[in-house]
């Protein structure tokens, strides 16, 4: 039997003979034509970057080069790396996979920005504050959601669609709270809304639109204009109780819908979006999206407030 010293030579002689026998261009995804980064190989034997697959995915749940049903596969929802492959490239090409590895990270980098090229979900108006529900099916929007959560931010725009612009000029972050994956790869996804935003630049990124943007907030008001803002909103708040209490079967279908109208906030100015109770009920009430909006992107609490105020008086002077 060989001693330890003998053993240590025969294992240095074998280890270039790896590195010799091997290119870079072995150890490509054959779908970005890159070094691999977190390989998976599907039941059908083939290699592929774990984002890769997944992007491929996203249109057809079929293998890229066989064409195989990849189905059952991407049920499982989980992808186990190919621990093999990962130990041989870092064996043989240990200074190439740190490269990759930083290219990786500096893309990660640039999509966890947010307030530059910020991925936009254009669909339908969201609040500050108020859940955001949504169905995910088409392929852009799989890879948004996708990137929101692998950069760490799990935060998005939602805008509406504006004629003549790709969508509107405001809109809203929503940060995801969880992520129900289906079988076939579409996905229901649980958002709340959080900051209001205006769009200062379109642009796209792999096929969803993007945005640089600035956050909006409420102009602040002290002294006897707050006592005035105060007493606005005490009475509004009592007309959108009166509303809610109401009790025909529109309100009554929308509180089951929505649940109940938040309570009222201690300091009504402590949110750069100001009290959640008003963007709950902007939500609800019929009222066009074009409203919403100018609602929306204003900054003063006072004429929204006065707003929401004068359509309350009006719908309950309504016969029931």
């Amino acid at each position: 039997p060989l001693d330890n010293k003998e053993e240590t030579a025969a294992a240095k002689c074998s280890q270039p003979c790896l590195g010799e026998s091997l290119s870079i261009s072995d150890l490509e995804c054959s779908l970005c034509i890159r070094m691999f980064f977190e390989p998976v190989t599907t039941p059908c034997g083939h290699t592929f970057c774990k984002e890769c697959l997944e992007r491929c995915l996203d249109h057809r749940p079929n293998c890229p080069l066989c064409k195989q049903s990849l189905r059952e596969y991407l049920k499982a929802g989980r992808y186990s790396p190919t621990v093999l492959l990962q130990d041989i490239m870092l064996a043989t090409f240990p200074t190439q996979l740190a490269e990759r590895r930083e290219l990786h990270r500096a893309e990660m980098a640039e999509l966890s920005n947010l307030t530059k090229s910020i991925p936009i979900f254009v669909c339908t108006m969201s609040f500050p504050g108020i859940p955001c529900p949504l169905h995910v099916f088409e392929p852009r929007y799989r890879l948004m959601i996708r990137r929101c959560q692998e950069s760490g931010t799990r935060r998005f725009g939602m805008c509406i669609y504006e004629n003549g612009k790709s969508f509107a000029d405001y809109g809203c972050m929503l940060e995801i709270r969880q992520v129900e994956l289906l079988a076939d790869g579409r996905s229901l996804v649980d958002t709340i809304g959080r900051q209001r935003f205006r769009v200062l630049s379109r642009g796209h990124r792999d096929g969803y639109h993007t945005a640089d943007i600035e956050y909006l907030e409420d102009k602040k008001v002290s002294g006897e204009e707050l006592q005035e803002l105060q007493g606005l909103h005490e009475s509004t708040y009592r007309l959108a109780q009166r509303f809610c209490e109401h009790g025909d079967l529109t309100s009554r279908h929308i509180l089951m819908q929505h649940g109940p109208l938040p309570e009222k906030e201690e300091d009504i100015q402590a949110s750069a979006d100001g009290p959640t109770w008003c963007w709950w009920l902007i939500s609800i009430l019929p009222l066009d999206p074009s409203y919403q909006l100018s609602l929306f992107s204003c900054t003063s609490l006072h004429a929204r407030l006065s707003q929401l105020q004068r359509i309350l008086t009006a719908l309950l002077q309504q016969p029931p």
